[in-house]
């Protein structure tokens, strides 16, 4: 046993290696390792930022809603806007704002 003289103590030291190689393991190797949590977390903030554009895009539209049940006047300008109607007695010009080529 000559070739173990040459060796570091600390390499000797079993419950370093098994510490070491539990490391190692559990940051490369275990299905739920530091690069699939990373992910994960990525993924929830996009989630996050997704829920709150949309919570205020439900907002905004129980607001419309509100006034379309409420007042004839955004009735009127809501069928105007969205669906280009007009009074018998008007003319409707369709503005597009493309640009030109």
């Amino acid at each position: 046993m000559k070739f173990l003289t040459h060796i570091p103590s600390w390499l000797k030291n079993k419950y370093l290696l098994a510490g070491a190689f539990f490391v190692v393991w559990m940051f490369f190797f275990d299905p739920k390792d530091w690069g699939v949590a990373y992910d994960k977390s990525a993924k929830l903030k996009e989630l996050q930022k997704s829920e709150n554009h949309l919570t205020a895009l439900i907002k905004d539209t129980k607001e419309e809603l509100n006034q379309l049940k409420t007042n004839a006047g955004t009735i009127e300008k809501y069928a105007r806007e969205k669906y280009l109607m007009k009074k018998d007695n008007e003319d409707l010009f369709i503005v597009s704002s493309s640009p030109a080529h």
